[in-house]
């Protein structure tokens, strides 16, 4: 294999061309370092949370793929990953995975202790994810946690301090994600069902698309509930209301089920997490 084909099959292993999971992980980063702030965050630690984001979003992938290298071959959408096909082993894997933490040890300790003892956390999360489909129905719950869990580390880097409202976001996003991966685990059902996988998307069966309302409705809850907490004004409330919006348009993509379309509206998760980013910043920048 040559040097320019290995690193094709690292790049598909950290799943480079497809963005979307480090930008619905760098979203409510973003979020937390701007209230954090109270306006524009410190130019560093943007620099350090956004870089952080793309490392431990890799560094995800990594281990799932490392999880799953025995199942997804069973499964249409990743058969072709490279752990399956033999572009990269195991042992390439190991050693990536560990430079990817490495990489990220390394930013977080440009910030201060109580960030860096969070990002233990972080790293726990991360790791236990993908083994939570085995033995729970709920591993959507997990990576709530662990997608959610950049935002205490935002407050804790910006501010060193974890002000009670910030749970509110957490929350939000939290069911924001068991959401959108229900969207993305309705692609996979009819083979995750064939190999013994389980997901949200098979524990709600044919209430699938109510559960996922009810859920999408609890996450604006908690992040009005955020808005209202940290005098977040009209301007965030516009950004809520561009998101309820897309939400609706979800519901309407994955009405009948549709593979395609599932996947479609999990993408679409992208422009909720800017809508309301927007409203973050235009409350700080307008007001």
């Amino acid at each position: 294999m040559t040097e320019a084909t290995q690193l094709q099959a690292y790049l598909q292993l950290i799943r480079f061309d497809k963005p979307i999971g480090t930008l619905l992980l760098l979203w409510p980063t973003l979020w937390a370092l701007w209230i954090a702030a109270e306006g524009v965050p410190d130019a560093r630690l943007l620099v350090i949370f956004t870089l952080g984001t793309f490392l431990m979003r890799s560094a995800g992938c990594v281990v799932n793929d490392l999880a799953d290298r025995n199942i997804d071959g069973g499964v249409t959408r990743t058969r072709s990953r490279p752990l399956v096909t033999g572009a990269v082993s195991v042992k390439q894997a190991l050693a990536l995975f560990f430079a990817l933490l490495f990489a990220a040890l390394l930013l977080v300790l440009m910030t201060n202790r109580l960030t860096v003892l969070l990002s233990v956390f972080a790293v726990l999360l991360a790791s236990s994810y993908p083994f939570m489909k085995r033995y729970t129905h709920l591993p959507q719950i997990v990576l709530g946690a662990a997608f959610s869990w950049s935002i205490p580390m935002a407050f804790a880097a910006q501010s060193q301090a974890l002000p009670a409202e910030l749970w509110l976001l957490y929350v939000g996003n939290l069911l924001w994600t068991v959401a959108y991966d229900t969207q993305y685990a309705m692609v996979d059902r009819e083979d995750d069902l064939k190999i013994g996988v389980k997901s949200t998307a098979i524990l709600f069966g044919r209430h699938d698309r109510n559960i996922i309302a009810l859920l999408q409705v609890g996450a604006l809850t908690a992040f009005y509930a955020a808005g209202s907490a940290f005098s977040l004004g009209p301007y965030y409330q516009v950004g809520l209301i561009i998101a309820a919006a897309f939400f609706v348009h979800h519901q309407v993509l994955i009405r009948n089920r549709d593979p395609a379309l599932c996947f479609k509206a999990f993408l679409d998760n992208n422009r909720v997490g800017a809508a309301i980013f927007l409203g973050v910043v235009a409350h700080y920048a307008l007001a």
